[in-house]
């Protein structure tokens, strides 16, 4: 029996009998001769099929010849085939080179004629019906990418002793923000969607874990629109102690950015080019680094003045900030560094020389905020004074505080949404192009 061959791998063998299956593409139905383009996960091949309309008197394998042409006649695209021929190498083939003569056909489940996407199809319409999208191999490209830079990541991580942690989802509190919490029944009481590994990372360093890392789901009841927001989406973590400040994390952070762009540029970089038109780059280290008050400042210079009521940067400043470490350093990268206490959170530590400062930052790519780090706050007494600044109730915080009273080590950590770097890394306008299956308040399926 022939056993599949996945089409990316046919240029490799010799001429002979191969069988490919995958989904019709195109048929171009000629009098004399049949040519199918068939594609799989790895991409496409031309089929060959010599016509034979009617069924002559003196041949017995016509009736089956003629059998497999009516059927190829009939195909629509979309439809499953299973197909054994001999392989030919053909420079004068455009689709890769080589061709399959087809011997016999399976089909092996016929699809609907009329498709209910097409390439012009609205983003709606295409979530609608993701499973037909993603057959795309722009589409099916973005996953193949966010494997790869995945586990670079991981791998860098398990290089330098990190250990991999699985934080739970329920909570019975709040990790971040009441605000954006979610809500559920949990027997006879409510427990909560979290929100980020927050806590439970932070748990790790008094338990003596050292380094820690999760690749895994959050949740945030945010009516956000946007095309950069999700109510749940894949959150990348990190944690480690015994770090003399947040530049420890910003270091840990870019090194890790590093070894996942290396690894999709050096994998798919030929591929982004082909069906995304871009070149992907790897920046370079250190990474640009600029104070807020110093980038609001330049953005101000730059003409926009920054107009939230409290200390924050809002979405245009970042991307003029952007623009600005373009022009100056030619880098897609820059840290925003030193937050006002007012805009982060409790347990971020404050600045030794000024407390209306925190050890934090944002990372900017590409004009967007993909993530938040920060050396935490572990003098227990001085996190139930900024708990309480915040108007939270330290007795609601205990299974946290707890963490603290029994030696912790200095420690800090980030946190990075996977489909905001896909995002920006590939150019696209919107998270759901890189999200498998978008989740927003206004959608729940499929």
């Amino acid at each position: 029996m022939n056993e599949r061959v996945l089409i990316k791998d046919l240029s490799a063998l010799p001429e002979g009998t191969v069988t490919v299956s995958g989904w019709v593409d195109t048929v171009r139905d000629q009098k004399k001769v049949q040519f199918v383009v068939l594609r799989d996960e790895s991409g496409a091949v031309q089929i060959v099929n010599p016509a034979t309309r009617e069924i002559a008197e003196d041949d017995a394998s016509s009736a089956e010849r003629v059998a497999t042409t009516e059927a190829i006649s009939g195909l629509s695209q979309g439809s499953f085939i299973t197909v054994t021929g001999a392989l030919k190498h053909d420079e004068r083939v455009k689709l890769g080179g080589l061709e399959v003569k087809l011997a016999t056909m399976d089909v092996v489940s016929h699809a609907i004629p009329e498709t209910p996407i097409a390439a012009d199809s609205s983003l709606d319409k295409r979530m609608d019906w993701r499973f037909i999208d993603l057959r795309q191999p722009k589409q099916n490209l973005v996953f193949r990418i966010q494997t790869t830079f995945e586990h670079a990541l991981r791998q860098y991580w398990i290089d330098n002793d990190f250990i991999e942690i699985h934080t739970p989802k329920l909570m019975a509190s709040a990790s971040e923000s009441r605000a954006e919490l979610f809500e559920v029944e949990y027997f006879d009481t409510k427990a909560y969607l979290a929100q980020s590994p927050q806590f439970f990372k932070q748990m790790a360093q008094p338990a003596g874990f050292g380094k820690v890392f999760e690749v895994g789901p959050a949740f945030r009841a945010d009516p956000s629109f946007t095309s950069r927001h999700a109510t749940e989406f894949t959150s990348i973590d990190s944690e480690l102690s015994w770090i003399d400040s947040h530049e420890d994390v910003m270091q840990l952070h870019e090194d890790l950015i590093v070894a996942g762009f290396t690894a999709v540029v050096e994998k798919h970089g030929d591929a982004i080019r082909e069906l995304f038109g871009l070149e992907v780059t790897v920046p370079s280290t250190p990474f640009p680094r600029i104070p807020l008050a110093e980038a609001k400042r330049i953005v101000a210079e730059r003409g926009y003045e920054v107009p939230r009521a409290d200390d924050d940067m809002d979405p245009e400043g970042e991307r003029q900030i952007a623009a600005y470490v373009k022009e100056e350093f030619g880098h897609e990268f820059v840290f925003l560094t030193d937050y006002a206490s007012s805009i982060r959170p409790f347990y971020h530590m404050r600045n030794d020389e000024d407390g209306s400062l925190t050890k934090s930052y944002d990372l900017i790519f590409n004009g967007v905020e993909i993530s938040t780090g920060a050396q935490r706050e572990h003098r227990v007494d001085v996190l139930i004074e900024q708990a309480k600044e915040k108007g939270l109730e330290p007795e609601e915080l205990e299974f946290y505080l707890d963490f603290f009273r029994y030696g912790v080590p200095p420690h800090g950590g980030f946190g990075m949404g996977l489909a905001r770097v896909l995002m920006l890394m590939l150019h696209e306008t919107s998270i759901r192009e890189v999200t498998y299956l978008f989740r927003g308040p206004t959608r729940l399926a499929p």
